[in-house]
Parts: C-alpha cells; sequence; structure tokens
C-alpha cells in the first residue's frame, strides 16, 4: 500500500512561495516604514533579519548545485525538503546571531549615517 500526498506536497509549496515573499515583504515593511522611530535596538534585529534572510537565500542556492540521489522516492523527498527549508532557516539566523558575516551591522551603521537616527 503507498500513501499519496500530491496533494500535500502541491499544498506545500504554494506555502513556501507564499512564506518568502511574506518574509521579504516583512522585513521590507520594517526597514521602509519604521526606521526613521525605531529604537537603536529595533533597526539592529530588522538588519539582523535581514543577514539572516540573505543567507538562507545563498544557501538554498548552495544546495540546488549538490546532485540528488536517484534512489530518494517523491514521497520521501518532499518530506525531506520540508525539514530540510526548516533547517536552513533555523541555520541561517544561528549563523547570523553567532558568526555574523557583517552584514547587518553594516547596514545599520549605513542608515544610522544616513538618516541621523
Amino acid at each position: 500500500m503507498s500513501l499519496d500526498i500530491s496533494g500535500v506536497t502541491s499544498l506545500y509549496g504554494d506555502y513556501l512561495k507564499t512564506e518568502e515573499s511574506s518574509t521579504a515583504s516583512k522585513l521590507q515593511k520594517k526597514l521602509d516604514s519604521g526606521y526613521t522611530t525605531s529604537t537603536d535596538e529595533e533597526l539592529m534585529d530588522a538588519c539582523k533579519e535581514f543577514e539572516a534572510y540573505f543567507l538562507e537565500q545563498v544557501f538554498k542556492e548552495m544546495q540546488k548545485t549538490v546532485p540528488e540521489s536517484e534512489e530518494e522516492s517523491a514521497s520521501n523527498s518532499n518530506m525531506v525538503d520540508y525539514f530540510k527549508d526548516n533547517m536552513v532557516q533555523e541555520l541561517a539566523a544561528q549563523s547570523t546571531e553567532q558568526n555574523s558575516l557583517g552584514l547587518a551591522q553594516m547596514l545599520y551603521e549605513q542608515m544610522k549615517r544616513n538618516y541621523d537616527l
């Protein structure tokens, strides 16, 4: 007996597209609408979120360069993709907090300099 999860797969694909555009739009709103009235801490948090999002996109592009094995079934592959996406998000967030690239700090300093916050 095989389990058909094709409906779940399409829902998950739609969720990812919505989630990715939602994350980008949330970050854009934070940086656009409130940076002139934000505290230093809020501004730095938004810059760190941007760096984490940037790292997440880099990691996802890096994953595309790794050839996938032919042995995986479609249903297993979809479940692995779901958990892999969550893992990549967490890895990007932790990388930003622990071993920052410096992108968040550069953004923060430039915004402070350009907008005299």
